[in-house]
C-alpha cells in the first residue's frame, strides 16, 4: 500500500492527491471506468439500457436482504441478489411471450419497492441512504484491490466472448443460426454487468449508476468509425470523465459520482454536435 500511496506522490504530485482517501479514490477511479466503458459498448449496442437500471434496483433489494438476514456482508447480497437477478430476466425474457421492456419492467419496479420496504422496516432506512448518492471517497485501499481482480475477471470473460458478443448485438437470428447458445451468452453478459454494478453501487450510487453504463458507449456510437475505435473512445470517455468529475467534485465540494456523469453527458452532448456536423 504504502509503495503504491509513494509512486502516486512521485508520479502525480498534484494537491488533491495528497490525502490517502483520494488517493483510493483516484484508483478506483482507474478500475471503475474502464469496466463502465467497456461494458457500455454492448449495452448501447443490444439497448440494454433499461436492463442495467433494473440491474441497479435489483441490488438494491440484495443489499436489503442482507442487512436483515445478516447471512452475508451487505456486498456479498449485493453481488449474489444482482447476478440472479439478471439471470432471471435473462431466463424469463428468452422463454415467455411477454415482451422484453415489460418483463424488465416489472423486474425493476418490484425490485426497487421490494428494496424500500425492506429497508424503511423499523425505521431503519437512514442508514442505507448512502447507496442511493454513492460516495467513492469512502473506498479503502482492500476494496480497491477487489476492484482490480474484478477488472480482471471481466478483462478475461472479454477475451473469451467478445466475437460471439459482437455477433449476438448485430445479428442476434445469425448467432442462433450458426449454433450459438444465445440464452447463454446473454447470461453471461448479464452477469458480468451485475457484478460490476453490484461492486461499484455504494461508490457510484443507485440514482446515476445506468448513466455510467450507458453514456460512454453513447458518446463513442457517434464519433467511431470502427469497432476498434468504438471500444477505445468508450474507454477513453469514462475514464475522462472519471478523472475530471473527481478532480472538479473535489476542488468544489460536490458528489463526485454526480460530477463524473455530468462530465460524461457533456461528453455524449459534444460528440453529438460532431456527428451532426460531419453528417452535414
Amino acid at each position: 500500500m504504502d509503495i503504491v500511496y509513494n509512486l502516486l506522490d512521485i508520479v502525480l504530485p498534484f494537491d488533491w492527491l495528497k490525502y490517502d482517501f483520494m488517493k483510493n479514490a483516484f484508483l478506483a477511479v482507474l478500475l471503475i471506468t474502464p469496466l463502465f466503458g467497456l461494458l457500455s459498448t454492448m449495452v448501447v449496442s443490444n439497448r440494454m439500457a433499461f436492463f442495467s437500471d433494473s440491474l441497479g434496483h435489483g441490488a438494491f433489494t440484495g443489499l436489503a436482504i442482507g442487512a436483515i438476514v445478516g447471512i452475508l456482508s451487505p456486498t456479498s447480497a449485493l453481488i449474489l441478489f444482482s447476478v440472479v437477478f439478471a439471470l432471471l430476466i435473462t431466463w424469463i425474457k428468452n422463454h415467455s411471450s411477454i415482451s422484453t421492456d415489460t418483463v424488465i419492467g416489472v423486474f425493476s419496479s418490484t425490485g426497487i419497492a421490494l428494496g424500500l420496504m425492506m429497508m424503511s422496516y423499523g425505521g431503519g432506512f437512514n442508514k442505507y441512504t448512502g447507496y442511493l448518492i454513492g460516495d467513492v471517497l469512502s473506498i479503502t485501499f482492500d476494496e480497491v484491490v477487489a476492484l482490480l481482480g474484478v477488472l480482471i475477471l471481466v478483462l478475461l470473460a472479454w477475451g473469451l466472448f467478445f466475437n460471439k458478443l459482437l455477433l449476438l448485438s448485430v445479428n442476434t437470428p445469425f448467432a442462433r443460426s450458426r449454433g450459438m447458445n444465445v440464452v447463454l451468452l446473454e447470461s453471461i453478459f448479464a452477469v458480468m454487468v451485475a457484478v460490476v454494478v453490484a461492486i461499484s453501487i455504494q461508490w457510484v450510487g443507485l440514482l446515476i449508476i445506468n448513466s455510467l453504463l450507458v453514456l460512454p458507449g453513447a458518446t463513442a456510437r457517434n464519433i467511431s468509425n470502427s469497432v476498434k475505435q468504438y471500444h477505445a473512445l468508450s474507454v477513453g470517455s469514462a475514464l475522462f470523465s472519471g478523472i475530471a468529475g473527481l478532480v472538479l467534485a473535489y476542488q468544489l465540494n460536490m458528489a463526485v459520482g454526480a460530477t463524473i456523469v455530468v462530465i460524461a453527458a457533456l461528453l455524449f452532448f459534444i460528440s453529438m454536435a460532431l456527428k451532426q456536423r460531419f453528417v452535414r
